[in-house]
């Protein structure tokens, strides 16, 4: 499984084009979520995907080609935090009312409204927490389920960036190749020299700096 989060124009439309190019790829889309980001007119979208490393890198290369799409990282290797929300609505009987209270904070899940009848759940947490949670509820009797997805977000600053800006050039160095049958000409020749640069310059070159600031 692989995790992009892509930064998009907030613009009728936008959604329906990013899926439905991962669609037309042949990737199946596992959950895709989409919210207001810190900038005004700037939408996150995580996206979460079934593909090999090279089909990742095709993936990522292929997003650059939609106008709407400011930057675009695959945070699937790198220092992530991953979160899904989840609603339940479980069946309850006097009898197994008081278990499932009790079940809750073992999964530090939050009883949110009471029926007579039900419970709702609400629990955050990765897949398998919120996956198994569904699991030990199911033998009561889940009648609703609304899970929102997952959400995912780079630890700190710096080295995760500056690799998932290395993984993105080098993913269309990687996609000339794969769209094209292999390289056909000068201009895609460039290409991969420009983006060598451009990780030279994002990695390299500060690495460098530092090095000649601590000899001085």
């Amino acid at each position: 499984m692989n995790t992009f989060v892509v930064l998009v124009e907030d613009h009728p439309g936008v959604l329906t084009r990013v899926s439905g190019l991962i669609r037309r790829r042949g990737f199946n889309i596992d959950s895709i979520t989409v919210g207001h980001t810190e900038t005004a007119g700037v939408s996150r979208m995580t996206i979460a995907v079934e593909a090999d490393e090279f089909g990742a890198r095709r993936i990522e290369a292929n997003l650059y080609k939609l106008l709407e799409v400011l930057r675009v990282d695959n945070v699937t290797r790198q220092p992530s935090i991953f979160r899904e929300l989840a609603i339940l609505k479980v069946k309850t009987t006097p009898e197994t009312r008081a278990q499932i209270f009790q079940l809750a904070p073992i999964y530090r899940a939050r009883i949110i409204d009471v029926s007579t009848e039900s419970l709702v759940i609400e629990i955050t947490g990765n897949q398998d927490k919120v996956q198994s949670l569904i699991d030990v509820l199911e033998p009561y009797g889940i009648l609703e389920i609304a899970r929102t997805g997952r959400l995912a977000m780079l630890r700190g600053t710096g080295t995760a960036i500056l690799a998932a800006t290395a993984t993105t050039v080098m993913g269309f160095a990687a996609f000339m190749v794969a769209d094209n049958g292999g390289l056909r000409g000068i201009g895609e020749l460039a290409v991969i020299g420009i983006s060598i640069a451009a990780i030279t310059a994002i990695l390299v070159l500060p690495a460098l700096a530092a090095i000649s600031a601590r000899r001085r």
